[in-house]
């Protein structure tokens, strides 16, 4: 928790000197009035004593209470602000920080915990300062002030006050003891449910398709049920401790009195007065005491939950990330285009085997290298690793002769037009999409956008569109279909006009017809970039200069579609599955 409250600012950190000196002064009014009232009851029970004396006393008490009020309000406001600013530059920093997280990084925390930690966990931690800022200074600073007002006035009632803050100390110690373990649990069970409705959301076509509503009705109820359960015993347990306190606080006021009682009737006339007025006034500090440990309750029930998401939240913050900035821009390389893998060998992170092994080739400027092979081969997985999606575990990949590990990320990403496996898409517009992010050169002026959704044989669909190029794309694309959403996406990569553009199966939803003449003009387009292509069609790749065959993580065969047909049996295999003869001799 301490760890979190670090992301405090220096101006934060002035504000809240600030309303530590207000509720000071909060603290020292409230206890003043108390002070006021045994003087008004000395006054009213002596006969030399006037009316104005005791009207000025009153108006005091009144001055106190209107500045305790005015002290209060100004602090909550400066709570307020502080907690919603400090949430606000968390939530911005782990945005950011995730935005740096690789593959790895991501897949270890798992997307829907990402969200909760920076929505819910924030959430509580915002309520915690907002509440504990005023509480948890002035329960410390009330409740030494008010001791130190009491000490002197009888040592039976201090110790009846004694006993009642430690009935509240072993009782909040023992919930917290409790419930502590339990409040990990919650948040984890959070994500569970982020996670099922995510993932029930993103795929209600299938649950649909299947008629598998009822099982994840059932699965869903399982993990809602774990959660209200867990909730329900932490109320529970808290609850037990709004009756103990009202206990304590009328079992205080009460002996209080009955203590006071006796004490008066053993002491002589001219102290029964003054035994009265401290009865009065003790009652009052005594009530101030419980009161102080009132609020540090209501803390305690809130700060196991908060110290828990401040735990979650520090470990995002403090995730290394895996993969980072290297010194290099590009600018002085002489090989530009060129992409080259130098025995590169990878495995994912905690994998035991490689996914790929040994692997080495090179296309330079203006070639089209091609990978295929069955599924689970690592076709994806190699085309994946050029923008640094994930490290090589053995080897170097070269980007213009430059090791891609040397790039600064901005600068290695501006090369390349990427186009993933399964296109993705953002609220937004056509023309927002295509010409979506930064590439480190002039945004895509309509015209470029037009062309790049020409190339990407869009044009027909785009132009049908009541807004045409300014027609609303919903979040992940659910308003177009899978074949638009690809040419999208190809535009996209297109509008950047790259060094090198990586197609990671990114022909797959396309009808042959569309599929050829994308080809034919994206050829024309691209003839001075390096194109990097990922198919399982071989009428996609059959033209490719290069073409790397996997199997198995291996490559296998490495050469033109000729060449591959004489000499790599796989190759033919598959090619032989797809068209014929006749249809591979004339091609």
């Amino acid at each position: 928790m301490f760890k979190i409250l670090k992301n405090f600012s220096k101006k934060d950190l002035l504000l809240i000197l600030t309303c530590t000196i207000l509720i000071t002064l909060q603290v020292y009014l409230d206890l003043k009035i108390p002070d006021y009232m045994s003087s008004i009851t000395t006054l009213i029970q002596s006969e030399t004593s006037k009316i104005h004396e005791i009207l000025i006393k009153g108006g005091y008490m009144l001055l106190c209470a209107f500045g305790s009020l005015l002290s209060a309000i100004i602090v909550s406001y400066f709570s307020s602000k502080l907690s919603a600013d400090f949430s606000y530059n968390l939530r911005e920093k782990i945005f950011k920080k995730v935005l740096k997280f690789s593959n790895a990084e991501i897949n270890k925390f798992n997307v829907s915990s990402l969200i909760t930690r920076t929505t819910n966990d924030i959430t509580q931690l915002e309520m915690f300062i907002a509440m504990g800022l005023q509480m948890l200074i002035k329960a410390p600073i009330m409740a030494v002030w008010a001791i130190t007002k009491i000490i002197d006035k009888s040592i039976e009632w201090s110790i009846l006050t004694g006993i009642g803050v430690l009935i509240l100390l072993l009782t909040i110690g023992i919930l917290l003891i409790i419930v502590m373990p339990r409040f990990e649990r919650v948040q984890k069970l959070i994500d569970k449910i982020n996670g099922v409705t995510g993932e029930n959301l993103s795929g209600i076509r299938v649950v649909r398709a299947f008629n598998a509503e009822k099982f994840l009705e059932n699965r869903f109820e399982s993990a809602n049920n774990d959660l209200t359960k867990n909730q329900l015993f932490n109320q529970k347990c808290f609850a037990i401790l709004n009756p103990i306190m009202n206990i304590v606080m009328h079992f205080l006021t009460l002996s209080i009195y009955f203590v006071g009682a006796f004490l008066i009737e053993e002491a002589g006339l001219s102290l029964k007065i003054t035994l009265f007025s401290n009865i009065v006034v003790f009652s009052s500090y005594g009530m101030q005491v419980i009161a102080s440990f009132l609020m540090l309750a209501m803390i305690f029930m809130i700060w196991p939950r908060a110290n828990v998401s401040a735990k979650r939240i520090n470990e995002v913050l403090d995730e290394k990330i895996s993969i980072t900035d290297g010194l290099l821009t590009g600018e002085d390389s002489t090989s530009i285009g060129t992409v080259e893998f130098k025995n590169v060998s990878f495995k994912y992170p905690d994998a035991d085997e490689y996914l790929l092994k040994n692997i080495s080739f090179k296309v330079e400027k203006g070639q089209t290298i091609a990978f295929i092979g069955s599924t689970g081969s690592g076709k994806s997985t190699l085309i994946n690793l050029v923008p640094r999606f994930y490290d090589v575990t053995d080897g170097e990949i070269l980007v213009d002769g430059i090791n891609i590990k040397d790039y600064k990320l901005e600068e290695l990403h501006n090369k390349i037009g990427y186009v993933p496996q399964k296109a993705v898409m953002f609220t937004g517009t056509i023309k927002s999409n295509v010409s979506y992010g930064d590439n480190g050169k002039n945004k895509p002026d309509i015209e470029t956008i037009k062309k790049a959704i020409d190339i990407a044989q869009g044009t027909e669909f785009v132009e049908k569109m009541e807004n045409k190029y300014d027609s609303h794309i919903a979040r992940g694309g659910t308003n177009v279909s899978g074949g638009q959403k690809q040419r999208l996406a190809i535009a996209r990569a297109i509008a950047r006009n790259p060094e090198i553009y990586i197609f990671d199966d990114s022909f797959s939803a396309l009808d042959y017809k569309t599929d050829l003449n994308l080809r034919k003009e994206l050829k024309k387009y691209t003839n001075d970039a390096t194109n990097m292509i990922v198919a399982q069609r071989i009428g996609t790749i059959i033209h490719a200069d290069i073409i790397v065959v996997l199997d198995k993580g291996e490559c296998i065969g490495i050469g033109t579609h000729k060449e591959l047909m004489k000499k790599c049996k796989v190759y033919k295999e598959i090619a032989l599955s797809q068209l014929s003869k006749e249809e591979l001799v004339n091609a």
